[in-house]
């Protein structure tokens, strides 16, 4: 059996208000050494699959179809063996 973690966060570009707020408060705290945030989402998936291409082909279409908005955000998928 095997893992996904997705990564998902948005394209360079586009407008990130929740990390401005993030890096406002990280600001205002004192810590000053952040240059800029950009936040996003992490999903993890428990597969029945044991070939790693097919859960990659698999995954993939997860993603394209439903887990990540592909417009404005851009996924990174990471199979490991599950525990």
């Amino acid at each position: 059996m095997l893992k996904a973690r997705i990564h998902i966060t948005l394209k360079n570009g586009v407008l990130d208000p929740q990390g401005r707020a993030i890096a406002n408060a990280l600001d205002h705290m004192g810590f000053d050494g952040v240059k800029d945030v950009r936040q996003g989402k992490f999903i993890e998936l428990d597969l029945n699959h044991t070939n790693r291409e097919s859960a990659q082909i698999a995954v993939k279409d997860m993603c394209e179809k439903i887990l990540a908005n592909t417009v404005v955000e851009n996924y990174q998928i990471e199979l490991v063996d599950a525990a």
